[in-house]
């Protein structure tokens, strides 16, 4: 035990003092709020209301996608390791992590829709030409997943150096996909074509004992879809309910682009594997 000085006070070198007495680390510092706090600009003049709620709203949302990246991204390297790599276990807990997080941003747009159409107009010019189609992320997100476009990088024109290298190493690496096909044939499986897929899945399906942990992976797969689907028609209602059939601020076609997103599924042949069992 450390000698103790009168006041109680540990004398022992190794002693560390935390917060404000050990200049350590405080909350603030840590998760650089001053920062993080001065990130909420207005553009409206005289100050529109809910142009705050606006922002913060939408930082969160990138946030999430950050985080989202991180665990998407390290899912899929598990997969990839397949059954040697002894890691398929963690790539289904964190996409069990992923469909969390995926439900939070479904129910985030309640938040938003406390904004009534009057109060958004009041800023809604001040945006132009930014746009959520430019959210970089979030197209590396849908790149993840296996929905590629390789025409965004062209459709994006205010892209910068930064954001293009982002969005080209997502489209030359692995998919979730991919990696679930890896996944499929480190247990034995062929997986070379959709024809030996849909079979493999069959054998999984009416074999889950054997097949445990790649079933659940398969069905952690389909909850990554059918979430991003969720959201993707939460937040087409929502600019409905705000703007109507007004375009988009970016220049897009607002609702009309975003419902023809909603018929988007990244893994087509696990929805159909449901008309084969």
């Amino acid at each position: 035990m450390s000698d103790q000085t009168s006041t109680g006070e540990s004398t022992d070198e190794s002693f560390v003092s935390f917060g404000e007495q050990g200049a350590q680390l405080t909350y603030g510092s840590y998760l650089r709020l001053p920062q993080l706090l001065d990130s909420q600009h207005l553009e409206s003049d005289p100050p529109a209301h809910d142009e705050l709620l606006f922002i913060t709203i939408h930082q969160v949302y990138e946030l999430w996608f950050k985080q989202l990246l991180h665990e998407v991204t390290a899912a899929r390297d598990a997969m990839l390791a397949g059954t040697s790599g002894g890691r398929l276990w963690w790539a289904q807990h964190l996409m069990a992590r992923v469909h969390v997080i995926e439900r939070v941003l479904v129910q985030q747009v309640d938040v938003l829709e406390t904004m009534t159409p009057q109060d958004f107009l009041e800023f809604r010019q001040r945006l132009a030409p930014a746009s959520g189609f430019q959210s970089v992320q979030f197209r590396e997100l849908e790149f993840l997943s296996g929905a590629k476009d390789p025409a965004y990088l062209e459709r994006f024109k205010g892209i910068t150096a930064a954001e293009r290298e982002h969005l080209e190493a997502r489209l030359a690496e692995p998919t979730l996909w991919d990696a679930f096909l890896v996944a499929l044939g480190s247990v034995g499986l062929p997986a070379g074509t959709d024809g030996e897929v849909t079979a493999s899945l069959r054998t999984v399906a009416h074999d889950r004992d054997q097949y445990a942990v790649v079933w659940a992976l398969a069905e952690a797969l389909l909850q990554h879809d059918e979430l991003a689907a969720s959201w993707r028609a939460r937040h087409v209602v929502m600019v409905e309910r705000m703007i109507g059939a007004k375009s988009g601020t970016g220049g897009s076609s607002g609702a009309t682009y975003l419902r023809s997103r909603l018929p988007v599924q990244y893994y087509p042949l696990l929805w159909e594997l449901r008309s084969e069992l």
